[in-house]
């Protein structure tokens, strides 16, 4: 396909304002294109609306390709959450902070679908959390993943679970200044804003003596996770709400690697039954 033709070291954005930018242009020098129209396909503006139809972007394509110290083994993924835990504890945010890395960490969702989450989509009885769709790409995505976790972080969120089903099911305090002093009060609790995670995190991969990892390589992990248990690549992607071709392009040697390890399973040793045969011939 012509997009793909396209240089790889431009963002999925960048492509699309190109695309549209061509597109304007082509619909634009058509009514000038009077006395040439007849020797042009009568279906040009057809073409035009089909050929350069916005593709759905996932958000996962603004990230470059996994990093290997992105890829966190489960030792390290528990590292990063007692050190979640501390921080909480340290900072006063009454357990709001740890449960909401728990989630990311179960879940391998984004930041932006997790603070959407409600009461109603934690299911306690069927142990899974109903993770909204992201809204990036073409009409957004609608619809929630239902996504497995454990009976531990059932638990973990559970103080948060007796309230109205419609409620945010992750919040945390906000605060204000009083008048004409310097003191910080609580004011209100709200759901988690774009950019609220990025200082607490600071301080919980320093706690846990990884200073390089963001918070994204929880997703990593999570997907990499899914693949190293020889899941099915499309049930990856339905689990993270993310296409097949963002697997195959970001996570191609992990998938490589797990295909492998299937493989090798299905091993029997060949040359051993075929001396056994010999010698049972003889």
């Amino acid at each position: 396909m012509w997009r793909e033709n396209l240089p790889v070291e431009l963002k999925a954005t960048t492509k699309q304002r190109l695309i549209n930018d061509l597109k304007a242009g082509l619909n634009a020098a058509w009514p000038r294109l009077s006395a040439e129209q007849k020797k042009l396909n009568p279906t040009f503006l057809s073409i035009v609306k089909d050929g350069f139809k916005a593709e759905r972007i996932d958000d996962d394509d603004e990230i470059s390709v996994a990093r290997d110290n992105q890829i966190l083994p489960d030792a390290q993924v528990g590292i990063l959450l007692r050190a979640a835990r501390e921080i909480d504890g340290e900072h006063g945010f009454e357990g709001d902070l740890y449960r909401i890395v728990v989630c990311l960490a179960a879940t391998g969702a984004r930041f932006a679908q997790v603070r959407r989450m409600r009461v109603s989509d934690a299911q306690r009885k069927e142990q899974r959390l109903m993770v909204p769709g992201s809204y990036k790409g073409r009409g957004g995505n609608g619809g929630s993943v239902p996504v497995p976790v454990g009976e531990d972080v059932i638990e973990v969120l559970s103080p948060i679970l007796n309230r109205p089903k419609e409620a945010p099911l992750f919040e945390r305090w906000s605060y204000e200044q009083e008048a004409g002093s310097i003191v910080w009060r609580k004011s209100e609790r709200g759901p988690w804003k774009t950019a609220e995670l990025s200082r607490p995190w600071h301080a919980i991969r320093e706690r846990a003596q990884l200073p390089e990892v963001i918070p994204y390589a929880l997703r990593h992990s999570s997907i990499v996770r899914g693949l190293r248990n020889r899941l099915p690549i499309q049930h990856v992607a339905k689990l993270h709400n993310t296409s097949v071709k963002m697997i195959e392009r970001h996570y191609a040697k992990y998938i490589s690697t797990a295909l492998e390890d299937l493989a090798r399973a299905a091993v029997v040793p060949l040359v051993s039954r075929l001396d056994e045969n010999v010698v049972g011939h003889g």
